[in-house]
Formats: structure tokens, sequence, C-alpha cells
């Protein structure tokens, strides 16, 4: 097996990144196939995929200003982001 196709195979985050890329619509055929690849043995990017199409679809139609954090929020966030990135 070659290390690139072995990479996407065990690559969850490169697999949830390609799914959003997929998304937004600019995905390219060699990345839809990696990511078919990935998602045939992959349930957990299954379920993150479904998710993530469906989050997309509760938010079609509202304009970017119509969610805002306050910062207390932001803050409390970017903390909690940063504890678990640190995790590893």
């Amino acid at each position: 097996m070659t290390s690139a196709l072995r990479n996407i195979i065990y690559n969850c985050k490169q697999a949830t990144f390609l799914i959003e890329k997929r998304i937004a619509g600019k995905i390219t055929a060699a990345e839809t196939l990696q990511l078919h690849i990935h998602l045939a043995g992959c349930s957990v990017c299954k379920i993150y995929q479904r998710q993530s199409i469906l989050i997309n679809k509760l938010f079609v139609g509202f304009e970017n200003g119509d969610f805002k954090l306050d910062k207390a929020f932001k803050k409390t966030l970017t903390e909690k982001i940063e504890k678990e990135i640190n995790k590893n």
C-alpha cells in the first residue's frame, strides 16, 4: 500500500477537511476519490459528514451578521479549544 493511500485511510482529520471542502463545492477529483476511500472504512467520518451536511442545510439563508458571539463566550471557547489541542 502506498503511503499516500495509507495516509488517507487512517487520517480522519484530513477526511473531515475534505468533507467540509466538498460541502463548500471546492473539491478536486483526486480529493473526492481519497474521501470516498476513507469513508468506505470509517463510520465515524460518515456520521460527521451526515451531521455537517445537516448543519449546513439548517443555516442556509442566514446572513453572516445574524450570528454574533459575545467576547466572554469567545474567550471561554478559545480557552477550551486550546486546552483540547494541547492534550496531545
